[in-house]
């Protein structure tokens, strides 16, 4: 089910759903209108449409390591993974790869716990509690960055409080209720933007749910 104000053409909903998820899909599509109170509500401005709390949180070397971890991995197999460090702990469950050949990059990984496999939209990697926690890279929220535009704050406040958290080196924290026209002193059209720089940055709402804010 899609809300919103935008008219989207179906045709490009199924040929995304058929592309990210290949074989026989049963596809049901609801468009309906955005609620007319949250509609108004940037009416001659762009503010908040969410009430919420936010984190920002520095990045840790075990983070970065991990990132660089499952990008190297995601180059060679590109398809559905999960991948857990923890110390020197590695954990790689990765779709359409064989336990053998990912042993001889990661001798000391578990790999594919329980056997090697394919994948699909009815399956779960089980390495991860939520795929959600590990995007947020220790940010707190109750919505979380995905399935959502930009003037809600689960996107635009989680991810400049996460680039402020990277800039400064320190935890940052705000909050902000709808309709509110201002978050850490900018305009939130300001944090709008930033979000949206930081969202093409790293390819699109897309990629922004592949990898999260990391």
């Amino acid at each position: 089910c899609i809300e919103s104000t935008v008219m989207f053409k179906f045709k490009d909903i199924k040929n995304i759903i058929h592309r990210l998820s290949p074989g026989k899909v049963k596809i049901d599509i609801t468009v309906v209108p955005q609620d007319k109170h949250l509609s108004r509500n940037q009416d001659g401005m762009v503010r908040c449409a969410d009430n919420g709390i936010f984190k920002g949180v520095p990045l840790t070397d075990e983070q970065k390591k991990l990132s660089a971890i499952a990008r190297r991995v995601y180059e060679k197999y590109p398809y559905d993974g999960k991948y857990v460090l923890d110390g020197e702990k590695l954990i790689i469950c990765q779709s359409h790869a064989k336990r053998e050949d990912l042993l001889k990059e990661y001798p000391n990984a578990f790999v594919n716990p329980l056997g090697d496999w394919t994948g699909g939209i009815s399956v779960d990697t089980g390495a991860v509690n939520r795929k959600l926690g590990s995007d947020m890279a220790d940010s707190v929220t109750g919505g979380g960055l995905h399935g959502k535009d930009l003037t809600k704050a689960d996107v635009s406040v989680n991810i400049y409080a996460f680039l402020k958290a990277q800039e400064t080196g320190r935890v940052v924290e705000f909050s902000c209720a709808i309709g509110d026209e201002m978050v850490d002193g900018k305009p939130y059209s300001q944090i709008v933007k930033i979000a949206k720089d930081y969202i093409d940055s790293v390819g699109g709402f897309e990629k922004l749910a592949c990898w999260g804010l990391f």
